[in-house]
């Protein structure tokens, strides 16, 4: 959960930034807005993989294969 507490701190700290750019037009904020959606891009696919990895290592513990069951030994003719 530590992933999702900083993209949401992410989101949070580009919020002024957005404002001083779309707003106020300050090139210097759109720079630093592009940076942080970078930063975003790179964080959402990190939480990705980890999500990816953490599915695919429940699927291997449940289809696990269960053990052989031994079989009976053929009926003898008489």
């Amino acid at each position: 959960m530590s992933n999702f507490s900083k993209l949401k701190d992410l989101v949070m700290s580009l919020e002024g930034d957005f404002e001083k750019f779309y707003d106020k037009q300050n090139s210097a904020a759109g720079t630093r807005v592009r940076k942080g959606m970078q930063e975003l891009k790179n964080l959402a696919q990190e939480i990705r993989t980890e999500v990816q990895n953490a599915k695919n290592s429940a699927t291997e513990t449940k289809a696990a294969p269960a053990p052989a069951a031994k079989k009976a030994a053929p009926a003898k003719k008489k």
